[in-house]
């Protein structure tokens, strides 16, 4: 890979109208137009480009490609084989330079446009070696993988000798596991049905189809409207029944002491868990939520970094770890994650639901189970039916189980006619 070298890095915007159908809508945003600030690495070599992104819903989207475009100075010139030789020195670079980390640091729009970089690399780095990303992973050895984390400001609850011994440990049955997700996939949770802005005519149809379709665990959006929680909890326990799995999510929506009132009368449709229920920040406000209403707490899609996610997991404010490796600095930052959970025996639900999370998530939970955690237990990565169709590897889930993607890369790559349509503002799908 040393006579692989970038040549540029492209930005640029990307959005669908998804706000015209209510799909993505919660009670926090009612009417997303899901996005991407999308990062392309050409290189001097014919063909072979990197795709990488970030999950946006609209607004400020020009704002993450305009960071993309600044941090793109640390990647134009270089050799894939010295940046991927150490990773965490040009992750540092890009999350960490001297002028840029004032506007952070590792949080924000420059930490979104750290991850469409970094994600870029790894799309890159797989399909240069003609592999999965997740498969390209699960073959290092675990000195390799450790010399791909950043351990900085997070040595002291997880070493990295303590990473080591962890995947160590495992490297005997890694292929077992291998074989294992090849040919059962990795269990899926439904949010498609539960968007907080369909009617119950909606709700009770996509359930019903979902539920025929082998799926046995959904989420539903909540928090506008306890009358309409408790109504719409109906309804998806009606089509479920008592044995299928049901979340509950707030999108941050409440002050502490709502969502104690709030989900009192919830408890008795038994969530798995209650997500975001206040804000993303408090750690202290999650801790005190659990305590009050005896529901697991479910967070991280909006963890910025691996330091947020040592005070959640550390204050045991955090039952399950749902991660976005769009959200934190890319799969670099976020596999980083998955250890601090594990260290903790907090089980990893990576963020999925935006434009091309689900692609790039399935990849992160399959290298947890087979490097790192190595159970499905307790472990579940959502799915919803949205925008697949634009992406050159999208996603296969069959029987509420995703199947591993088996092309090169961190299948990131939308195809060209997306591109040429949602572009924004030019793109066909705006000028109309």
């Amino acid at each position: 890979m040393k006579d692989i070298v970038v040549k540029q890095v492209l930005a640029l915007d990307i959005r669908f109208p998804t706000s015209r159908e209510l799909d993505g809508s919660d009670a926090s945003n009612p009417a997303p137009d899901y996005s991407a600030g999308y990062a392309i690495i050409e290189t001097n070599r014919s063909g072979l480009r990197g795709h990488g992104l970030t999950f946006t819903i609209g607004d400020g989207t020009d704002l993450v490609v305009a960071a993309i475009h600044s941090l793109s100075r640390f990647v134009r010139g270089k050799t894939l084989s010295g940046i991927v030789d150490d990773m965490p020195a040009f992750y540092a670079t890009l999350a960490r330079d001297q002028q840029l980390k004032w506007v952070g640091p590792e949080k924000g729009v420059v930490h979104l446009a750290c991850a469409a970089i970094v994600n870029a690399v790894w799309d890159l780095w797989s399909k240069a070696l003609g592999k999965p990303a997740w498969r390209l992973i699960a073959e290092m050895a675990p000195e390799q993988l450790v010399r791909c984390i950043d351990f900085s400001y997070i040595a002291d609850a997880l070493s990295p000798r303590e990473a080591l011994d962890m995947l160590r440990d495992g490297e005997k049955s890694k292929s077992d596991r291998v074989k294992e997700v090849m040919e059962r996939g990795y269990p899926a949770y439904n949010t498609s049905a539960g968007w907080i802005g369909y009617d119950d005519d909606k709700i009770l149809r996509l359930c019903t189809s979902a539920r025929d379709a082998g799926w046995d665990k959904f989420k539903l959006k909540v928090g506008r409207s306890l009358v309409d929680d408790i109504r719409r909890c109906e309804i998806i326990r009606g089509v479920i029944g008592d044995d299928a799995l049901l979340m509950l999510d707030a999108n941050q929506v409440w002050n502490v002491g709502e969502a104690i009132e709030w989900l009192r009368p919830l408890r008795k449709f038994r969530p798995t868990w209650i997500e975001e229920p206040t804000s993303c920040d408090d750690v202290f406000g999650h801790l005190e939520i659990k305590k009050a209403t005896g529901i697991p707490i479910a967070t991280g899609e909006q963890c910025h970094n691996r330091v947020m996610f040592k005070q959640f997991l550390y204050a045991k404010a955090m039952d399950y770890c749902q991660v976005d490796p769009c959200r934190v600095g890319g799969l670099t930052e976020a596999i980083a994650v998955l250890l601090l959970a594990h260290a903790k025996g907090v089980p990893v639900c990576p963020h999925t639901g935006g434009v091309g999370l689900c692609e790039i998530s399935q990849h992160l939970a399959i290298v947890d189970f087979i490097c790192v955690s190595r159970t499905m237990d307790g472990r579940m990565l959502e799915y919803v039916d949205h925008l697949h169709e634009h992406f050159v590897d999208p996603v296969q889930v069959r029987g509420g189980r995703y199947l591993p993607p088996m092309k090169p890369g961190l299948s990131q790559e939308l195809m060209t006619e997306a591109i040429t349509e949602f572009a924004y503002p030019g793109g066909a799908a705006w000028k109309s």
